[in-house]
């Protein structure tokens, strides 16, 4: 199996071309609605079955979002639970049996080539951008709810030279914050993909890869966690008054 640096396309609606890994995205959506659906359905004192899990793992998070911004939880903890479901969900379903080797061969430019069915969302550099310029608007939009336009424009811009000059470097920063958040989870993600399919392709591939499997599962939700971490903490600093650092 040869993993392409972008994903390809399956086929177009209208004018917008659908690609595997948007596909694997909507899939993935469907089945966290699916998952919220069926723990919410009939809540219980007593929690058991899918109700027990998803209320474990939101407790855990919770927990995080309290230590940091207690006051906040109630407004950071949808954003950061968003991210860490559905980035940690993707890493894990293109681990799975399928992806990435059921599809169908193509002829493009008289070289038959294989199309995969579904991709990993993350090995995607469209997928964690996007997620990127989302956790990045959604840190400004709540930076403006809390502070006021007024003290969120003052963290960038001031008549004084110098601190005009310290707000260029913060604009900047945020600027850099979409490229690292992209670029970190779509490397990590990206690199076990090929890892695997290397692996997969040698001599004793039903034997190789299942070490690379295990630590793809702990690299899916390390990179879930930061991803979710970080945009927590980018929302922190940004929503602090200059008195309360």
């Amino acid at each position: 199996m040869e993993v392409t640096l972008a994903a390809e396309k399956l086929f177009n609606i209208g004018p917008l071309p659908i690609t595997n890994s948007l596909l694997t995205t909507w899939l993935v959506t469907l089945i966290l609605l699916t998952i919220a659906y069926f723990a919410t359905r009939k809540v219980t004192m007593v929690p058991h079955g899918v109700q027990n899990v998803a209320e474990a793992a939101v407790e855990a998070l919770h927990d995080l979002v309290f230590s940091l911004a207690p006051e906040k939880t109630k407004v950071f903890l949808p954003i950061v639970a968003s991210f860490f479901f559905f980035i940690i969900l993707g890493n894990y379903f293109g681990l799975l049996p399928g992806v990435g080797t059921v599809g169908f061969h193509t002829t493009e430019h008289g070289k038959e080539v294989f199309v995969p069915l579904f991709r990993s969302i993350n090995s995607d550099l469209n997928t964690t951008a996007a997620l990127a310029i989302v956790s990045i608007f959604a840190t400004h939009f709540l930076a403006v709810k809390f502070l006021g336009l007024k003290d969120y424009l003052g963290k960038f811009f001031s008549l004084h030279p110098i601190f005009l000059f310290v707000g260029f470097l913060e604009l900047i920063g945020e600027i850099t914050k979409i490229l690292s958040l992209s670029f970190r989870l779509f490397g990590n993600i990206f690199a076990g993909e090929v890892l695997l399919s290397t692996a997969s392709s040698k001599l004793f591939a039903f034997f190789i890869p299942i070490p690379f499997y295990f630590l793809e599962l702990l690299v899916g939700f390390v990179q879930a966690l930061i991803f979710a971490m970080l945009t927590l903490v980018f929302m922190v600093i940004l929503t602090q008054k200059h008195a309360e650092h």
